[in-house]
């Protein structure tokens, strides 16, 4: 039986372009009514309105960098004035950097992803945690990097495992009224992020599928399934929960 959205509003940041579109798109086939979330790319989040519209339900685009907490309150507020109400909540937005050993990370490195994987996840969690309905969903994407430590990704991946403890204390302040956080955590996604182009990183990715039984790197839709599972009433239940999706990778 398909699962259905019907009449939910879904926040997703960074919903422009890679998972947080296929999540966006996924949720808008399941009926729910869509907030797409862009820092700069206008051009594409349009594209991703365009598509839902198609879909016969209603969506918006509001621009925010959720490096800045105006900002991701201003998106909430836009997002309630809209819809009247928040279901669920994508805490998606992120950036990567990768290849970089410790010694050679420098301050504005470090201040950049963690402003954007760390504050904005926290923040979006709080005004998420404000603002969804009771029995409501939130979802964080980590990265499989918080489960196993990757030379050279010492501050991505230690820029997305504050989040993920985040969830384990916000369900249990929140689980009282019916609101379920979990987490998300995919393995390297194919023609996503750094794996864009399908040259790129060519010494990661051929670690990245060695280390996977399954043979390949995820696909956007087998997160965007994962998403699904979770917004969906087949996890009323599940709360506080960190989901790997790797294909059984130990690396």
């Amino acid at each position: 039986m398909m699962n259905s959205l019907k009449n939910k509003v879904a926040v997703i940041t960074g919903s422009a372009r890679g998972l947080g579109k296929a999540i966006a798109e996924r949720y808008a086939a399941l009926g729910a009514n869509i907030v797409i979330n862009y820092s700069r790319d206008k051009g594409s989040a349009d594209e991703v309105v365009s598509n839902i519209k198609a879909m016969g339900v209603k969506v918006i685009a509001v621009q925010a960098d959720v490096s800045k907490v105006a900002d991701i309150e201003r998106l909430f507020s836009e997002a309630k004035n809209a819809f009247g109400k928040i279901d669920i909540v994508v805490a998606n937005a992120g950036i990567e950097l990768v290849e970089t050993p410790v010694v050679d990370f420098t301050e504005e490195q470090f201040d950049h992803v963690f402003s954007i994987n760390t504050k904005g996840a926290y923040f979006t969690m709080q005004q998420a945690a404000r603002n969804v309905e009771d029995n409501g969903r939130i979802i964080y994407i980590a990265s499989s990097t918080t489960s196993f430590p990757v030379p050279g990704m010492a501050v991505y991946g230690g820029s997305k495992t504050t989040p993920r403890y985040m969830v384990d204390i916000l369900s249990k302040e929140i689980g009282h009224r019916g609101v379920t956080v979990n987490t998300i955590i995919p393995f390297a996604v194919d023609h996503s992020g750094i794996f864009a182009e399908p040259d790129s990183y060519p010494d990661l990715r051929k670690q990245l599928l060695d280390s996977c039984p399954m043979g390949r790197l995820a696909e956007v839709e087998d997160v965007a399934n994962v998403a699904e599972f979770f917004a969906s009433d087949l996890s009323s239940f599940v709360n506080g929960q960190h989901l790997l999706v790797n294909g059984g990778a130990t690396n």
